[in-house]
């Protein structure tokens, strides 16, 4: 008897009655879920369907070869088989653990067990990967107790599995112990062992790892470099990064775009910006993937602009981004202020129906609240499917770094109302809001409430909260003291915060032993001597403010210039004080210049104790009104239509002088304002300030 095969625009197929190899035949003829249908009606109709062989190859066909078929059809099958054995149980596990649905290949397992199945090899090793998946840790162990029972225990491929699952389910201990009991290790070994090592992020025992295998001489493949040269990046180890880069070139791996890319990433992450763009360019297939390396790693150089522009490259390239791109081209929108590009990244989330996950919401709030738009912000966190602690605390954090503290304090008692439970972040998030806003008593409430109500111990970024709290509200005495009682060692950040405060409020003598502190523990940072500077300028001592300047010059310390940027149609500018070598120099400087005079006349008279030290008598009111902020007010006065708000980030504090004329221009030129400097948002709305001068 024969079974002859009609297949559209095929030869005739006939499979006689026990075919040599009926697998190859099904998989070479079953391109489609039609074919496989054809030729499960003809097993059918010819009742070959009934050799165990055959309809354990369809089964394989229509489970796993053919991605088109449902596992509702496979299932179909696989019930029809009479006494499956642990090859189509095995099938159906692996497909249910390819296809998604982990859950369902231990739910099969277990009636495996319970049909009196002997399962091989092959199935604890699929039955773990699917444990692995869903971090089934319990399932996993007892799955381990039937292995060690079954004699499987020494088998390779059930160990390397075994492995993957413990790393996998955060138990990278015992992993370790089975890794190196096993007395015969391939590649797949030590790479399940750096998988598990890069999800619990242990990036040092990765490095440590890869020495131990090249020191035995155990060749290495393209798994085990991608997950090393990931370490590398986080460790900033560019010695070993710069290693594999070599060995690559050497052997010729670099037409390996996954490899590639992940040579791309470290050498971003390590700082070495301009050496992955020369590699990236290098690359003749560039995925998502590399784009997406590409993209963030400009971000965390803070070179924001390189950032969009290659993100613009990547759309005329017609690569579709993924969640990680959108991330990172959210987070330079945030920086640069640059508000068009960061509603367009949001409108095609919406468009692609896209997930919102904890990263994307979170950058996507973190966004409209540094682009001033906090309403935007809460719808983001009103949509979230998920509302934890996490994305409690980013809301209380958006609403206090836009000057509304109250309503961030009233959240995060709504939190607690619905029985969230805060951590030490939202302590963070919280005793910023007060600082914000200068709620003194509530921020010594909330610290001493850490301690006693949750059982939190205070860290660092606590204790600098309260100073920063007490030293806004003028107590700097109280601040000095209170650093002087902290358990632990207060850092740069803390005497930083100090003495922001002493220049705020004139204090001479706390400023001073706040400098001498930083100077032992960071002596070349530039803000720390303007900032002294500034103090005794204020108090009237000139002399002091010029010998600090001359101090930090003769040390070769340079001041961080100040630099405003601002966004029109999606284009970003930016402008540096007194910039004479800036585009459009005579617009800019001649809109400023009808600025000034206008809001002069409406009262405005300039700070001088805000100009260059240096600056002459004469050129001291000058030198003010060409600070980088107002030159980024003016071209947006002259370029952005009239009505719009006008949105300008600044890497350094706005200057008494600038605050207090923005406010003025907001009313003169019936303008909202907004300016995110480095510490806060300012809020500018006819003539008043979202900070209330709280600063």
């Amino acid at each position: 008897m024969a079974l002859t095969l009609h297949f559209p625009a095929k030869t005739v197929t006939t499979i006689t009655q026990f075919p040599e190899n009926p697998k190859t035949l099904i998989v070479q003829q079953c391109k489609t879920t039609k074919d496989l249908n054809q030729v499960h009606a003809h097993l059918i109709k010819s009742r070959f369907h009934l050799n165990p062989t055959i309809s354990e190859n369809l089964l394989e066909a229509a489970a796993i070869l053919i991605p088109a078929t449902t596992m509702d059809y496979a299932l179909s099958i696989f019930h029809k088989i009479n006494e499956p054995d642990s090859s189509a149980y095995n099938i159906m596990i692996r497909a249910f653990t390819l296809k998604q649905s982990p859950q369902e290949a231990v739910m099969l397992y277990k009636t495996m067990l319970q049909n009196s199945v002997e399962p091989d090899r092959f199935t604890f090793a699929c039955t773990l990967k699917a444990c692995s998946r869903i971090r089934a840790l319990e399932e996993g162990e007892q799955i381990h107790a039937q292995i060690l029972k079954s004699g499987f225990g020494c088998r390779q491929l059930v160990t390397n599995t075994l492995i993957h699952l413990y790393a996998n389910c955060g138990r990278i201990d015992i992993a370790r112990k089975m890794f190196d009991r096993m007395s015969n290790r391939d590649v797949f070994s030590w790479n399940s062992m750096f998988s598990g090592y890069v999800k619990t992020e242990c990036w040092r025992e990765i490095v440590d790892l890869f020495n131990e295998m090249r020191d035995l001489g155990v060749k290495f493949d393209e798994v085990t470099l991608i997950n090393v040269l990931m370490a590398c990046g986080r460790l900033a180890d560019i010695e070993l990064g710069g290693w594999i880069s070599e060995y690559m070139e050497e052997k010729e791996l670099n037409g390996n775009v996954k490899l590639m890319t992940a040579v791309v990433d470290m050498y971003a992450k390590c700082g070495h910006v301009d050496k992955a763009r020369r590699l990236f360019e290098q690359m003749n297939i560039k995925d998502v993937v590399a784009w997406s390396a590409m993209i963030s790693g400009y971000s965390q150089a803070r070179r924001c602009k390189e950032a969009l522009g290659v993100f613009h490259d990547m759309q005329m390239a017609n690569v579709v981004p993924n969640e990680v791109t959108m991330v990172s081209v959210l987070s330079c929108c945030a920086v640069l202020g640059a508000l068009e590009t960061g509603k367009w990244v949001h409108l095609y989330v919406k468009k692609k129906r896209m997930e919102l996950t904890i990263t994307l919401g979170t950058a996507l709030m973190d966004f409209y609240a540094k682009c001033g738009l906090i309403e935007n912000a809460v719808e983001v966190f009103k949509k979230m499917p998920l509302k934890n602690v996490f994305f409690w605390t980013v809301l209380i954090q958006c609403l206090a770094s836009n000057g509304q503290g109250e309503r961030a304090l009233e959240t995060y008692y709504i939190m607690r109302e619905k029985n969230i439970e805060p951590n030490d972040v939202a302590f963070i998030a919280v005793l910023s809001a007060c600082s914000h806003v200068g709620m003194v008593d509530e921020g010594r409430e909330l610290f001493v409430s850490m301690s006693r109500d949750f059982d939190l111990e205070p860290r660092m970024e606590h204790y600098g909260c309260m100073v920063d709290i007490l030293g806004r509200a003028g107590l700097v005495e109280e601040a000095y003291q209170f650093i002087k009682n902290m358990p632990i060692p207060p850092n740069p950040v803390i005497w930083r915060t100090l003495l922001a405060a002493c220049r705020a409020h004139k204090n001479v003598k706390v400023g001073e032993e706040s400098l001498k502190n930083l100077v032992t523990l960071e002596p070349m940072h530039s803000g720390d001597y303007i900032l002294l500077s500034d103090i005794y300028a204020s108090a009237g001592r000139c002399e002091d403010a010029l010998r600090v300047m001359n101090q930090m010059r003769e040390q070769g310390i340079k001041k961080t210039p100040g630099c405003s940027l601002i966004e029109l149609d999606g284009e970003i500018y930016e402008f540096l004080a007194e910039d004479n070598m800036c585009p459009h120099f005579k617009e800019v400087y001649d809109a400023t210049e009808n600025m000034m005079k206008r809001i002069k006349s409406a009262g405005y008279v300039p700070n001088t104790a805000d100009a260059r030290l240096d600056a002459e008598e004469d050129d001291k009111e000058a030198s003010v009104a060409h600070h980088s902020e107002k030159l980024a007010i003016a071209f947006g006065l002259i370029r952005a239509s009239p009505g719009t708000t006008i949105r300008i980030s600044k890497n350094l504090r706005v200057c008494t002088d600038c605050h207090n004329a923005t406010k003025i221009i907001s009313k003169v030129f019936n303008r909202e304002i907004v300016v995110r400097d480095r510490t806060r948002f300012h809020h500018f709305k006819e003539g008043s300030c979202s900070c209330n001068d709280y600063w």
